[in-house]
């Protein structure tokens, strides 16, 4: 029974961070209510209370549970076959949004903004930041220790290479008529192989 109660709680507080995801792309971390989220599943603003305090625990636990999912998808690339140049230019499409509706990217880009004015939010980014340069930093290590790469500071060059990822983007994202996502890939690859000294081919 206990065991049945506890599925249950945790499947609820799915379905809420779930709504919650939801009701955030449609109307922005800023303007969104616990009422419009009660509405999405239509149960009581005093349900979610009893799963989460507040609407910044609400808030924050949605973002740190689609972290998660896009931790454990870019673990599985950094992790999985290939070789380290395959491996981080896998890392570079996974960074680059499917299209500029792209709900992860609106999401995080919402989430920068708010992260201005709220510390949770701003130390949920922050994780976010460090989950990519880690991931860039591990595969550009292992293309050092195999000799497929020449980087005399891989966290440096995962930085710079996550900096001009996050300019390009929000560039892409806000005007669609100056920088396509083929040249934005183009970008990434060419500032990414000189970072690692390769001929950018390598990551066609």
């Amino acid at each position: 029974m206990r065991n049945s109660r506890a599925e249950q709680a945790d499947q609820r507080r799915a379905e809420l961070l779930e709504a919650t995801r939801r009701v955030v792309l449609e109307k922005g971390l800023a303007n969104t209510r616990v009422a419009d989220i009660a509405k999405a599943v239509n149960v009581s603003g005093g349900l979610i209370h009893y799963h989460f305090a507040t609407k910044d625990e609400l808030i924050t636990a949605m973002l740190r549970a689609t972290l998660d999912i896009e931790k454990a998808g870019l673990d599985s690339i950094v992790e999985g076959p290939g070789s380290a140049s395959e491996r981080l230019d896998r890392v570079l499409r996974s960074y680059i949004p499917e299209s500029r509706s792209d709900q992860s990217w609106l999401l995080w880009l919402d989430a920068w903004n708010t992260a201005l004015r709220e510390p949770a939010v701003r130390q949920i980014v922050l994780q976010v930041e460090t989950t990519w340069l880690a991931a860039l930093e591990r595969v550009i290590r292992d293309g050092v220790a195999a000799e497929e790469f020449a980087c005399e500071d891989p966290a440096g060059a995962a930085e710079r290479i996550d900096a001009m990822l996050d300019g390009l983007i929000i560039r892409y994202t806000l005007h669609p008529n100056v920088l396509s996502r083929a040249q934005l890939l183009r970008h990434a690859r060419m500032a990414a192989a000189r970072e690692v000294g390769v001929d950018p081919a390598v990551f066609g």
